[in-house]
């Protein structure tokens, strides 16, 4: 067995140990494989939903790119994992000043609107990027930051910087409901009551966040402030049946094609509502109705157990962070992957209104793939120094 001396006290250590303790060997790999596998069967489901040709692009098309969308995922990924998280705590004003920026330049003329959300940047070649995604890592690192270093003598925050994060999270949170965005604002809500309440900030602010949103939802539906789509989407929500070739289709036939897949399902690409492409938006918002009709309940079940993993691996990640802000972190990442998943699954099967919330890591996009592989990497990242000696 090859040996080599330790540093400091002349300790011989076997070449295997030396290389148990490497930063590889120290990943959550259970975390890793659970989102490897939830984007192999996500690229076999988005060729599935797309095999027939979409928008003049063949399935290969869609498949070559979303393949591109996981690796440069991956590789941003890998780059956030090998940061030390604690470094975010100097630059976290710098990624929530850009992604301010982002949603900014998205309200200039250089915005495009897609799917009646004016979200979106055109950068040629076929890409755009949707800066709320990048948002969500903003804002996931500011809040952590504010809400993370209690000051001297205090368990939890103070009031002061309760104040402040509310103050700064609410201008991206303004900034994306004037797209309007409001899948990405109810995101950006569960992060701050999950931080905040994760954070040891005194309970009747956690309650009153709470109350003030239910208030300001009531509002908002009261004085007609949401945009002819938005309020279609929820009336198709509370009766599918009103119009089902109008407000409520996408509605019904996500139920049809999720119903018609049955236990074990009609098999993979052969699903008769995928390939007749009765769902619109199949491969990116609707990914999971390809799951359910071609899959059935069987493999509908394994993406939600594999995301249930993801999420286990998330919560364990913050209970063991070597510090507050670690532990933050994690909890911001847990509570954005949590309510995405739970959104886009409930509205395919009728539990939740329709928003244009993807799948995490089974969903065909770009900004979206990039924006859960920074996640999974913010995960990581805590994970390898939870121990305060490393």
């Amino acid at each position: 067995m090859i040996t080599e001396y330790g540093p400091a006290l002349g300790r011989r250590r076997s070449l295997p140990a030396r290389l148990l303790a490497s930063p590889a060997r120290r990943l959550d790999w259970l975390l890793i494989l659970a989102v490897l596998a939830l984007s192999l069967i996500g690229s076999l489901l988005v060729y599935s939903a797309t095999r027939a040709g979409r928008a003049g692009a063949g399935a290969e098309g869609f498949l070559a790119k979303h393949i591109l969308n996981l690796a440069i995922g991956l590789v941003l990924g890998g780059v956030t994992t090998a940061l030390d998280y604690r470094l975010l705590r100097a630059y976290a004003p710098i990624v929530y000043a850009a992604a301010c920026v982002g949603l900014a330049v998205v309200l200039t003329p250089l915005g495009a609107t897609v799917n009646g959300s004016h979200s979106w940047i055109v950068v040629g070649g076929g890409f755009q990027i949707q800066p709320s995604e990048f948002a969500k890592v903003g804002m996931v690192v500011l809040l952590a930051m504010i809400l993370g270093e209690p000051r001297d003598g205090e368990v939890g925050p103070g009031r002061r910087d309760i104040l402040l994060a509310l103050a700064l999270a609410a201008l991206p949170a303004g900034l994306v409901m004037l797209q309007p965005d409001l899948g990405t604002t109810l995101v950006f809500g569960t992060v701050i009551i999950g931080v905040l309440a994760m954070s040891g900030a005194p309970k009747r602010w956690v309650g009153g966040l709470v109350g003030s949103g239910a208030a300001l939802a009531v509002a908002v539906w009261w004085f007609h402030l949401l945009k002819p789509y938005q309020l279609h989407r929820f009336t198709a929500f509370a009766d599918p049946t009103a119009d089902p070739q109008g407000a409520g289709y996408n509605a019904q036939q996500a139920r049809i094609a999720v119903g018609s897949g049955g236990v074990f399902g009609n098999g993979l690409f052969h699903g008769e509502q995928t390939t007749g492409h009765f769902v619109p938006e199949q491969h990116t918002d609707f990914i999971f109705t390809v799951a359910g009709e071609e899959l059935g309940f069987v493999g509908a079940a394994l993406i939600i157990a594999l995301l249930g993993v993801v999420l286990w691996r998330g919560l364990r990640i913050a209970r063991e962070a070597a510090d507050l802000f670690g532990g933050l972190v994690a909890t911001g990442v847990v509570c954005w992957l949590a309510f995405q998943t739970f959104e886009n699954i409930g509205m395919t099967v009728g539990i939740m209104p329709i928003t244009g919330l993807p799948l995490p890591f089974v969903s065909y996009g770009g900004s979206a793939a990039f924006a859960d592989f920074i996640a999974v990497g913010l995960l990581q990242t805590v994970h390898l120094r939870h121990n305060p000696y490393e």
